[in-house]
C-alpha cells in the first residue's frame, strides 16, 4: 500500500517540511553531477563506531548530512512523498523549530541504530528514511485516529482505501521488524535497523511531548 494523502488537517504553513523537501532535492540534483554520487558525506558503520576511539570527529557530521543523500530517483521519490503525507501534521504539533530538532536528531538516532547493528560494515548510508521513520513514529502518538487514504495494489487492480493511521503506521513498523529479522546488517540493502530506530525515537519523543499543552495557532506560525 503506498499513501499519497492524509485527512489531519493543519492551521500552521509546514515550511520545515517544505525546506527539508526542496533540501534533498537539491542535495540529490546536486549527487548527479558528484563523480563519487557524494559518498564522501555518507555515513559509514565502520567510520562512525570507530569515532568512539577517538578517530576524528566528522563521521559523526555524517549522520545528518547522509539523510539528505539518495540512491535513485525511486528511493527520494518515495522518501519525499512520505513526508509530505505525515511531516506538516508533527511540524504543526511540535512548531516549527522544534521540529527541525526532532527531524535532525531523528537522522542521528536512527543512523546509530544501524551502526549498532552492524558496527565493522563499510556500505555507506544515505536517504532520509530514517528521519522519516521517526516522524512517522510521532505521527501515530499525535495522530492515531487520523485517515490516511492509500493506493492498495493487488496484482493489477488498483483500490483506493481509506485506513486509519495506527493501522497503517502499526503495519508499517510491523514490515520493517520482519524484514530486519531476514536481513545481513552488513551486506548493501535497505537500512531496516535505521527505520526501527527512527520510529521507536519519534514515538518515543511524541510520547514526551503529548502531555504538553498545544500553543495556540498564532504563536506556532502563520495560519492557513
Amino acid at each position: 500500500m503506498i499513501p499519497y494523502k492524509d485527512l489531519e488537517p493543519t492551521s500552521t504553513f509546514p515550511v520545515v517540511t517544505l525546506a527539508l523537501i526542496a533540501t534533498n532535492i537539491a542535495a540529490f540534483l546536486w549527487q548527479n553531477t558528484d563523480p563519487h554520487g557524494g559518498l564522501a558525506f555518507a555515513a559509514v558503520p565502520r567510520q562512525v563506531a570507530a569515532v568512539l576511539a577517538g578517530r576524528g570527529l566528522w563521521p559523526v557530521a555524517t549522520l545528518f548530512t547522509s539523510a539528505f543523500l539518495h540512491g535513485g530517483l525511486a528511493h527520494i521519490g518515495f522518501n519525499m512523498l512520505f513526508l509530505w503525507i505525515f511531516g506538516d501534521n508533527v511540524e504543526d504539533r511540535l512548531g516549527h523549530l522544534r521540529y527541525l530538532f526532532f527531524y535532525l536528531a531523528g537522522a542521528a538516532v536512527s543512523g546509530l541504530s544501524q551502526v549498532v547493528a552492524s558496527p565493522h560494515s563499510l556500505t555507506p548510508l544515505v536517504g532520509a528514511s530514517g528521519a522519516i521513520s521517526a516522524v512517522l513514529g510521532a505521527y501515530l502518538i499525535f495522530f492515531p485516529k487520523a485517515k490516511v487514504k492509500a493506493l492498495f495494489f493487488f496484482v493489477i487492480i488498483i483500490q483506493t482505501v481509506v485506513l486509519p493511521a495506527w493501522l497503517y503506521l502499526g503495519v508499517w513498523f510491523g514490515t520493517q521488524v520482519l524484514s530486519s529479522l531476514y536481513a545481513n546488517p552488513n551486506t548493501p540493502g535497505v537500512a531496516w535497523y535505521a527505520h526501527i530506530g527512527g520510529f521507536l525515537f519519534g514515538v518515543y519523543g511524541a510520547l514526551r511531548a503529548r502531555g504538553e499543552r498545544p500553543r495556540p495557532a498564532a504563536a506556532r506560525g502563520r495560519v492557513i
